[in-house]
């Protein structure tokens, strides 16, 4: 079932001498036992990633202070780290096949460390862009890969709640990565924060040594070649709804402050909006992988893009009519969040029972996809805003409905087919 490759293989400089080998029953064996604590140390190190994507969000004009720049340049280092990212995900994935997965991984987790830390020296804005760059480039490198790897190290019916416990970890993130950053940022200075960021990086490299049983990496394939693997019509149905999917959820979200005071929502409630999204995002994401195993992706992904366009409908409507609902706001950003992050665990489910033997490069083609939308959602809402925040929410809402018509449309047929 394996969506890394679990054979035998001759033990390697670096290995455990009388480590039983992947393809052994003893080996077998070790990797089901070591499941579930890989996929919870996996879990924390997607936190750190996603904590490093989301933390500068909290101090942007503190350290736009520092480096001499305006808040909107020092916002680059942000749109940068998603680009390089979306551009890296896919190729590191190629290059780095044949590294055995613990020392891919750690090495993943190092790199980001350093990253950051160098990030929290920067004496320049160049400086601090580069930096960025080596933190996207480790960040490829290690959430495709704890993806991939947390759905070998359990049986095949556990598969999407594995999922779902990495990319939970992000889900946290993003539910405490802006109040983090602003918090530690308030203590400690801009700086300190990235520091604290680059630590915990470096802890949790230190757990993945520790803890993580050995898994092989997988051959050497050209990059043409494994891209092969977006010919095949199912893999094409699944990356565009990814897309589709992220933009629809952060048209609105990326603007969630203005769009939010549109509707009298003070300062202190707008923190717990954004604690709501971020709780909404946890729960969504948890039971979209427990409801994945059980009755199939398309019928979470349905109740999903179905919920998002329901619930930025109506927010878009209470902007409009300039009705102040606090409460009512409150549980529709809850479903906003939810329904945002409900769709990773079944897409990666999809994607990865399409092209098993590519596990690795199809989730990291499905990271790219993220990142992608998720800057064609904030293009879209930025060039919405001017013309008032129920444009915002109806062009999530919209969008969202696309993707509904999408994954039905595509489903048809590959049912007919």
């Amino acid at each position: 079932m394996s969506d890394i490759p679990i054979t035998p293989r001759r033990v390697t400089e670096g290995d455990q001498p009388n480590a039983p080998t992947a393809g052994s029953a003893a080996g077998h064996s070790e990797l089901r036992a070591r499941g579930l604590p890989s996929t919870a140390v996996l879990a924390v190190g997607t936190f750190a990633v996603g904590t490093d994507a989301f933390v500068v969000a909290g101090f942007l004009p503190d350290m736009a202070a520092s480096l001499h720049v305006s808040t909107a340049t020092a916002g680059q280092s942000v749109t940068m780290f998603a680009a390089a990212y979306a551009v890296l995900s896919p190729v590191l994935a190629t290059v780095t096949a044949r590294v055995p997965r613990r020392a891919l991984l750690v090495g993943a987790l190092v790199m980001l460390g350093l990253a950051n830390l160098g990030s929290a020296l920067s004496p320049s804005f160049p400086v601090l862009i580069g930096t960025r760059i080596l933190a996207a480039a480790g960040a490829a490198a290690f959430t495709p890969n704890a993806g991939a790897v947390a759905a070998a190290l359990v049986r095949p019916e556990l598969r999407a709640r594995a999922l779902a416990m990495v990319v939970g970890g992000l889900t946290v993130a993003t539910a405490l990565g802006v109040p983090l950053g602003d918090v530690i940022g308030r203590w400690l200075g801009w700086r300190g924060a990235l520091g604290t960021v680059a630590a915990m990086c470096l802890l949790v490299a230190a757990a993945v040594s520790a803890i993580m049983p050995m898994l092989p990496g997988g051959p050497r394939v050209p990059l043409r070649t494994r891209l092969a693997v977006l010919r095949r019509p199912a893999v094409l149905t699944v990356l565009p709804l990814t897309v589709l999917g992220m933009a629809a959820a952060y048209t609105a979200y990326a603007y969630i402050v203005p769009a939010l005071r549109a509707m009298d929502i003070g300062e202190f409630s707008t923190v717990w909006m954004l604690f709501l999204y971020g709780a909404g995002a946890v729960l969504g994401n948890l039971a979209a992988g427990y409801a994945t195993d059980r009755w199939g992706s398309v019928r979470v992904l349905s109740t999903g893009y179905l919920t998002m366009a329901a619930g930025l409908a109506l927010l878009a409507w209470m902007a409009a009519s300039g009705i102040a609902l606090p409460v009512l706001a409150g549980l529709l950003v809850l479903a906003w969040g939810g329904s945002s992050w409900c769709q990773t665990p079944p897409q990666q489910h999809r994607l990865i029972a399409t092209a098993p033997q590519e596990a690795p490069l199809v989730v990291s083609l499905n990271s790219s996809a993220i990142y992608t939308g998720i800057g064609a959602g904030t293009l879209l809402g930025g060039l919405a805003l001017p013309h008032g925040t129920p444009l915002v929410y109806l062009s999530g809402a919209a969008l969202a409905a696309v993707a509904l018509i999408f994954l039905l449309a595509t489903t048809r047929k590959a049912f007919r087919g």
